[in-house]
């Protein structure tokens, strides 16, 4: 799990099941075989805030408004290179297959129109040439927001989360406090 000040995102290891289950990204221009990539990123979010607020100096009333309010939900998806478990923003989770594939299977069900490729991806909606964002089932407000989306995934892959974690501290905490020392690959405690 990687962690903002206000929004957590899940780091998948890259193999090549993972590559071949995110193939639909390769016919929207970003292959995630590609040299070089580690992980696959995947965030969920409220459209106009997460597309449009890339850093805090592009923070307009429109989307905010619409975080606060309602506002459609989109996936974002990124390639990443090595992550280094010890940095403070990384939560590094140990998972075992039947619960990663869960973890897995949940997380894509989230996309909506990936079947066909370009129909899902969210046009001319990039912070860069390495990420997209794609349509994604359910509605966001700030009181349902990003983090419990992750805290949702987590639960699917058997970690056991607090039962409201609007902010990355929240439930990078509560992931500590309700789940063996044993369920991080980077023991979050000697930080």
């Amino acid at each position: 799990m990687l962690s903002s000040p206000i929004h957590t995102d899940l780091a998948l290891p890259l193999s090549p099941d993972l590559a071949k289950r995110f193939g639909f990204m390769a016919a929207d221009g970003l292959d995630p075989s590609q040299s070089g990539v580690s992980y696959i990123i995947v965030g969920w979010g409220g459209r106009s805030f997460y597309i449009e607020t890339p850093t805090w100096s592009d923070l307009k009333p429109g989307p905010l408004f619409r975080a606060l309010t309602l506002d459609r939900s989109v996936m974002h998806v990124g390639l990443a290179g090595a992550i280094d478990p010890a940095h403070p923003s990384v939560l590094a989770i140990n998972l075992d297959g039947p619960a990663y594939e869960r973890l897995l299977d949940l997380v894509l069900a989230d996309f909506t129109g990936i079947e066909t490729a370009g129909s899902g991806v969210v046009a001319g909606a990039q912070y860069g040439e390495y990420d997209l964002f794609y349509e994604a089932d359910g509605w966001f407000n700030a009181a349902v927001g990003c983090n419990l989306w992750t805290a949702r995934m987590l639960r699917q892959a058997e970690l056991k989360t607090g039962w409201w974690t609007p902010l990355p501290g929240l439930l990078a905490a509560s992931l500590r406090l309700h789940n063996p020392a044993g369920s991080f690959a980077y023991n979050p405690v000697a930080r």
